[in-house]
């Protein structure tokens, strides 16, 4: 990058900090920038380590809402997705949207057989407008890195790429459906939690048709009461829902502010929007659970070592020096009552002092922390004296016992072996055409062979 195109940038800059202090808050700053800074935002909100918590904390609030597009465009993109004209399509559908983001806005609508639906289509020249922001945030990230060396362990480029990576898949609307296929599929037969069905035949890339679902938005408690619905068993089964998401499928609703939660009849957890998921694997649970039982149990050291085995932290850093970090951490926990713990922010307080021991940046977990800080803020609004974490405390005892016991350890032993066995023939293979290959192997092995 030149120097014009350093200095262009700079003022660039100094021009969005000036325009920044005329805002009451950074949410309504970027929205005035438009969607793609909204969804940068929402990014952010998973970087405490970068941006300090507090405004981590706003971020995480900041909820995707935007004016809604012209009806007639909505329309047009309808038909021109599913290539017939609406009356076709459905028997009903209503030209005012329920709901406008940054990205896509829903109509609802009915089947040609009856049934309530609800649609989803893409905003008009949404994706030039992104690709161009993020190929800025793109240059910005590799800029910043340039000028300040220092802050390369926080991979800016990396959290850029998790971000265009993520708007991408909310820009195929087809993929958001697959994800609510595989949410619902994860949770059938699941009394406590619901995922709106997919209806394959009106989806397209720009256009989704989900089931039309109804309840109380999860934050009216007002109307949670009238319905005689106890905020306990609703935080119960979100608190479930959530865990289970986690670590018995290690996929889970990354987007879970109160305008994508509601509430059915007994308390039910209904989910909707699921442009942005995440993931964790095996490996990462198992060092999850491990951190947290170690910092809920006061051990200090065992936090230290998972983090150490995980590779998490570089071995030329202090086990000792870092368990003493993690203490300071963790010992404010033990004198409060269990409600007042955050789990999500015990997570953001050990990655703000991932600089001092060099430990590099984990999206997995960023992501997985942000959704849990919103998901803690959602459960104290139902009833702050209850920690939601607490009601799932069952589900966590007995899949610790199959993850983390002999039996589960054997198991992973067993399938480690299984896996050498069924690459042993390839190995085999490689080394018989090695050896064909280079004859000047096998007179050398033969020479120390004869030697020994």
């Amino acid at each position: 990058m030149t120097r014009g195109r350093v200095s262009g940038f700079t003022l660039w800059i100094f021009g969005l900090l000036r325009q920044r202090k005329q805002d009451n808050s950074w949410s309504g700053f970027l929205k005035s920038l438009g969607p793609s800074f909204v969804k940068f935002g929402q990014s952010l909100a998973t970087r405490p380590d970068l941006i300090g918590e507090a405004a981590a904390h706003e971020l995480a609030q900041l909820q995707d809402r935007m004016p809604a597009f012209d009806s007639r465009l909505a329309r047009a993109t309808v038909e021109a997705e599913l290539g017939q004209p609406i009356e076709s399509l459905f028997s009903e559908f209503n030209l005012l949207p329920v709901a406008a983001a940054s990205i896509a806005q829903v109509h609802f609508a009915v089947t040609l057989n009856g049934e309530a639906v609800a649609v989803k289509i893409l905003r008009p020249g949404i994706r030039r407008e992104l690709d161009r922001d993020l190929r800025f945030f793109k240059n910005a990230a590799r800029l910043v890195e340039r000028l300040r060396p220092s802050l390369k362990r926080l991979k800016l480029p990396a959290a850029v790429l998790v971000l265009t990576e993520s708007v991408r898949v909310e820009l195929d609307l087809r993929l958001e459906a697959a994800a609510a296929s595989e949410l619902g599929e994860n949770f059938k037969g699941d009394v406590g939690f619901k995922v709106p069905r997919v209806y394959w035949e009106l989806t397209a890339e720009r256009v989704a048709t989900f089931e039309r679902v109804s309840g109380i938005r999860v934050d009216d408690q007002a109307a949670l009461m009238a319905a005689g619905i106890e905020p306990r068993t609703v935080m119960t089964n979100a608190a479930e829902a959530f865990f289970n998401q986690v670590f018995r499928d290690g996929f889970f609703h990354a987007d879970l502010h109160p305008g994508n939660l509601f509430v059915g009849e007994k308390g039910q957890i209904i989910a909707v929007d699921f442009g942005i998921m995440g993931r964790v694997d095996r490996r990462s649970r198992i060092f999850l659970a491990d951190m947290l039982v170690g910092f809920l149990s006061g051990n200090y050291r065992q936090v230290a070592e998972v983090h150490f085995a995980a590779g998490y932290i570089p071995p030329d850093q202090s086990l000792e020096n870092f368990a003493l970090a993690c203490r300071a951490i963790g010992e404010p926990l033990l004198d409060k009552n269990l409600g007042e713990i955050s789990l999500g922010r015990l997570l953001g307080q050990l990655f703000r002092v991932t600089e001092q021991f060099a430990m590099e940046t984990q999206p997995q977990l960023l992501l997985l922390q942000k959704t849990m800080i919103i998901a803690e803020g959602v459960g104290r609004i139902l009833d702050p004296n209850i920690n939601m974490w607490s009601l799932a405390e069952p589900l966590i005892i007995d899949w610790m016992k199959r993850n983390r016991g002999l039996e589960a350890r054997l198991t992973d032993t067993a399938l480690a072996l299984r896996r050498f066995i069924e690459l042993l023939p390839d190995q085999l293979e490689s080394l018989r055409e090695g050896i064909k290959l280079h004859p000047d192997t096998v007179r050398l092995l033969a020479q120390e062979l004869r030697r020994g």
